[in-house]
């Protein structure tokens, strides 16, 4: 199973350093377990107007074919319903609080690659000038200043 690298460009933040992607989403009936190395599930689209937990509590990103976020769903519980509001192309499911320490929100841009296109976009992104760390502000100060 190939690992995918997730990069926050709007917020210059990873959400996944070893996401893998699964080509449907599990049905409530199949024995799915998340990979014990990895720390989020790329899924593609899945008919339905609702969601339902999987087996372990995750925070869901609904990203569009640009890979942008369209919906987040925070601490998603086990078995917890909620309804789906948008059309979607993907669903990442990572590890809980990553929504929150990633500053992650409604608009931002994924970037999803192989680990060995990060180093790339890293440096595109260096040579752009775009990557500017912001020294001694905490991620909650950041995220309420927009």
């Amino acid at each position: 199973m190939e690992t995918l690298c997730v990069f926050n460009r709007t917020r210059e933040s990873f959400l996944c350093l070893r996401a893998v992607e699964a080509l449907r989403m599990p049905s409530a009936c199949s024995s799915w377990a998340k990979p014990a190395r990895e720390d989020g599930i790329l899924l593609m689209r899945s008919p339905g107007i609702f969601t339902v937990g999987g087996p372990f509590p995750v925070d869901r990103i609904y990203l569009d074919r640009d890979n942008r976020v369209i919906q987040l769903i925070e601490h998603l519980d086990p078995l917890q319903i909620v309804p789906v509001r948008c059309q979607y192309s993907s669903v990442l499911d990572v590890r809980i609080r990553t929504i929150y320490s990633s500053c992650t929100r409604v608009g931002d841009e994924l970037l999803i690659c192989f680990p060995e296109e990060v180093r790339m976009q890293w440096e595109d992104l260096q040579g752009q000038g775009s990557w500017t760390r912001k020294e001694g502000v905490p991620c909650s100060k950041a995220c309420s200043k927009e």
